[in-house]
């Protein structure tokens, strides 16, 4: 049989989907960031050697620090000593059942804070660093058992390490996107910092991500002693702050009636822990 001469073109573009599938398959690792707890979190995460667990918390460390300085300069840092004193005590008491997802996170150095800012939004990053804004209490005026909900959520994505997951994506992708460079002659670059910024402010989470975090929020909360019921009640009114335009802390979320059903089940199985806790 002649072989048929193949194009220089289609040489490179060869060369190219090889090498980024080498890429993308180098340096990564299976892992559980979390034990399951009762709501049954299980999925394999696949995380990059290159954005190691510990990098990526001092990274936190000093975005959460430029953070708290841009508002502090600002004199937006904990204006209300009775919303920081709120905020800290919920966080405190979810903060004390982390262990159940993992027992490491409660060595952790966590930080709360509450910053003066109209956003509708709340956060917690890499290593236990929270931030709450005031337009989420202001807004929404959530019960104490909905702020738990938040926080919960929050801190899930911490224990379950999103951002790091997120960033492994991205950094392969830059590295595939080096490759590429020099094969094409195109430029390309990455920076773990620059990574983290762009997944805690940037980029939206997953819907698998916002999933996860809802299911292990609200078992957070119950062991904590908060109802977990509160979610729905949470998540709706969410769902109806700024009309057409929803907070960014709803960035693509699950459709408002998968989301509402997935919490309600959830909560149900997880509302013999809030029982417990109450007694």
């Amino acid at each position: 049989m002649k072989k048929t001469k193949r194009s220089p073109v289609f040489r490179r573009a060869a060369m190219a989907a090889a090498a980024l599938a080498l890429v993308a398959a180098a340096g990564c690792e299976s892992v559980n960031t979390t034990q399951g707890g009762t709501i049954g979190i299980d999925r394999t995460q696949r995380m990059s050697s290159l954005v190691s667990e510990q990098q990526l918390d001092q990274q936190a460390v000093q975005l959460y620090q430029q953070t708290l300085s841009g508002a502090r300069s600002k004199g937006q840092l904990n204006t209300n000593a009775s919303q920081l004193a709120r905020v800290r005590t919920i966080s405190q008491r979810l903060i004390a059942q982390v262990g159940v997802f993992r027992p490491d996170a409660t060595k952790w150095k966590w930080e709360v804070n509450v910053i003066d800012d109209k956003e509708v939004n709340a956060w917690c990053m890499p290593g236990g660093k929270i931030a709450v804004y005031t337009g989420l209490i202001n807004t929404v005026k959530p019960t104490d058992d909905e702020l738990a909900a938040v926080l919960g959520h929050e801190i899930a994505h911490a224990l379950r390490e999103h951002a790091r997951e997120r960033a492994s994506e991205q950094m392969a992708t830059s590295m595939g996107l080096s490759v590429l460079a020099a094969i094409t002659g195109s430029q390309a670059s990455s920076d773990l910092g620059g990574a983290l910024a762009n997944v805690m402010f940037g980029l939206p989470n997953s819907r698998l991500h916002e999933t996860e975090a809802d299911r292990m929020g609200v078992e957070l909360a119950a062991r904590a002693g908060y109802d977990p019921r509160a979610a729905v009640t949470l998540w709706t009114k969410m769902g109806q702050v700024g009309g057409s335009a929803p907070p960014e802390i709803l960035s693509t979320h699950p459709s408002a009636e998968s989301r509402i059903a997935d919490l309600k089940q959830a909560s149900e199985k997880v509302l013999p822990l809030y029982q417990q806790a109450r007694r």
